[in-house]
């Protein structure tokens, strides 16, 4: 599968570098990734973060990455328990509630597991194929495992990179915590499998740590200066000049991230920033372009940041990206990166793949109504015909559905709300995968407000917007009846101008049907804004890509979220629309536009 990525978000990028872009492309609702201009940063690089299914999207990146990535770092679910589930903070002090994995997280595991290791052999070897052809010629691939499927993963390994490529089996060590099993050993290492991509090439900084007391006692001898050395194959080796000792392929000196409090988020397969580091630094270089396609909660991404390579993630959860995206904004000065996924173009292949039969064209009548009708019957309704706006009707509300390919519109709605005044029709389902700026921020729950709520209250129609989840494509979700349409959140925000200067304030969030709350998270949220972990403004929004100009999130030292923007001065007079982007303590966004006037 080769298909475009949707830009979704851009953080960290100069105003002038937008500008660029703008000039060079046509402004959409997000803009498609074309590859960049150059493999440096100062030449236009940003590094990318991407939500979604590794499978699809690592086929999507060969076109422009075949033979180009430098070091590929995975840790793919290795344990037969469900590897997706976390602790979250909630609010200012409100402590963690336990967050169970998603549907969608399920799906992943039930292709992973669900045929037991088989099932796991499949997923794994499919994902390693591609991942040999993103590699450079000088390239290595290190994969992280226990003893559960390290055996599998090597047969897997040899098969695919050829067992002359085989570097080391490198046990990561921990201490032992409790009782071992009954009888047998306590099983406390990794294992990490290490492979290059050819056997008389590739790229190894050999790494050292520090001289313990015994080895420095070695260095018994002085010379005329004082300095210390030892005698080695008849020369002279000078303990100030000793790189230290070399690490061999058994790594005790690096403990569990458990063990530093600072750097745990609670995710429970969370690797430490240290272990990353010494693969990143013996198997890379600066600039270099490293790779993590089951990225998690960004370890590896944030460890790549900071020793100055490029990087490009991966990941499934949508919680694991949010986790990321904040952890690397952490980062001092951290470079321009892109938030993407393939939206849209994953859509339309899912709809050529499933509806579009022999002799039928993609866009053909018979296709559209087969897409309708699979929708509206997961939803729980019934197609009707006849009408230009309504597809269905599910009880006494009309029902549309949104197109795979573009945002629900305002006219759209306005068109299916004058179709129920016509037909006397007192309530109106609008399902949508993307809607257009204005549309979901203003009218998302009945209990807010906004134009389209109001405009169907004047016209006597109830209007709900429903989220059409990405889960429909996933058959095993459809046949499980796993498939929820929520309606969106609703997010109320104020702008205040001053002149040129504008600030935003943050005054109303509701979260999408609040009576599935867990209970335990019921007791623990105190305000609306307990329900906020992030949130962000475009002050230049261009129905382009959203571009990060102010950002606040809360992190586990600082649970504080503050409620109001700073004030953003625009150069020159005009009007601008501002869009704000909030993210829940769940990973889902949601967005409102303002309109602003500078004078």
């Amino acid at each position: 599968m080769n298909l475009p990525f949707q830009i979704i978000e851009t953080i960290n990028e100069n105003q002038s570098a937008r500008e660029f872009k703008r000039d060079a492309t046509q402004a959409t609702l997000f803009d498609i990734y074309i590859g960049d201009r150059s493999d440096s940063f100062d030449g236009g690089w940003k590094n990318k973060l991407i939500w979604g299914d590794n499978l699809p999207v690592m086929g999507s990146l060969l076109a422009n990455f075949q033979g180009r990535i430098d070091l590929i770092y995975i840790d793919p679910p290795f344990a037969t328990g469900a590897d997706f589930s976390f602790s979250a903070e909630v609010g200012e002090s409100k402590g963690p509630i336990h967050k169970e994995q998603s549907i969608i997280e399920e799906k992943a595991y039930r292709d992973t597991w669900g045929g037991g290791i088989a099932s796991f052999v499949s997923m794994i070897r499919d994902r390693l194929v591609i991942m040999r052809d993103l590699l450079s010629e000088n390239g290595s691939i290190y994969v992280h495992s226990d003893w559960r499927v390290n055996f599998y993963l090597r047969f897997i390994l040899n098969e695919i990179f050829g067992e002359e490529n085989f570097r080391n089996e490198i046990a990561w060590c921990y201490p032992p915590k409790g009782r071992g099993p009954k009888f047998a050993f306590h099983r406390k290492h990794d294992t990490i499998l290490y492979y290059g991509k050819n056997r008389d090439s590739g790229i190894f900084n050999r790494p050292h740590t520090a001289l313990n007391d015994k080895q420095i006692a070695k260095f018994s001898s002085r010379d005329d200066d004082g300095r210390r050395y030892k005698s080695f194959n008849g020369r002279k080796v000078y303990l100030d000049q000793s790189p230290g000792r070399p690490v061999p392929s058994w790594w005790d000196d690096i403990g569990q991230v458990g063990q530093s409090p600072i750097e745990f988020l609670g995710y429970p397969t969370q690797k430490p920033e240290s272990l990353l580091t010494r693969v990143i630094e013996t198997s890379s270089e600066r600039g270099g372009l490293v790779a993590d396609f089951f990225c998690g909660s960004g370890t590896s991404l944030v460890v790549a940041e900071k020793l100055g390579r490029r990087w490009i993630g991966c990941d499934l959860g949508r919680w694991g990206v949010h986790i990321t995206r904040k952890r690397l904004l952490d980062v001092p000065n951290c470079k321009p990166f892109e938030v993407l996924n393939l939206g849209k173009y994953e859509r339309q292949y899912w709809q050529s793949a499933a509806f579009v039969k022999a002799g039928n064209k993609p866009a053909s009548e018979r296709t559209l109504y087969e897409y309708l009708a699979f929708i509206l019957n997961i939803y729980g309704a019934q197609p009707i015909s006849g009408l230009e706006h309504v597809h269905g009707k599910k009880g006494r509300a009309l029902v549309r559905v949104g197109s795979v390919d573009a945002p629900v519109t305002i006219d759209e709605i306005d068109g299916a709300l004058t179709e129920c005044v016509r037909l006397k029709q007192r309530e109106l389902h609008v399902l949508g995968w993307e809607w257009e700026m204005g549309v979901a921020g203003s009218a998302g729950r009945t209990d807010g407000g906004g134009p389209m709520l109001s405009l169907a209250r004047s016209r006597g129609v109830d209007l709900v917007l429903l989220q059409i989840p990405r889960e429909v494509m996933e058959q095993q979700a459809v046949d499980r009846g796993d498939v929820r349409f929520f309606e969106l959140a609703y997010l109320d925000a104020r702008l205040d101008m001053s002149g040129k200067s504008a600030t935003v304030t943050l005054s109303d969030f509701v979260i999408p049907n609040p009576e599935l709350v867990p209970d335990e998270l019921r007791r623990k949220v105190g305000a609306w804004s307990d329900f906020i972990d992030y949130w962000a403004v475009d002050w230049d929004f261009r129905n382009d890509t959203f571009m990060q100009g102010w950002v606040a999130y809360r992190t586990r030292k600082d649970r504080a979220l503050p409620l109001s923007t700073t004030k953003h001065s625009y150069e020159r007079p005009g009007r601008y629309r501002v869009l704000v982007k909030v993210i829940d303590i769940f990973g889902n966004d949601t967005s409102r536009l303002l309109d602003a006037k500078a004078v």
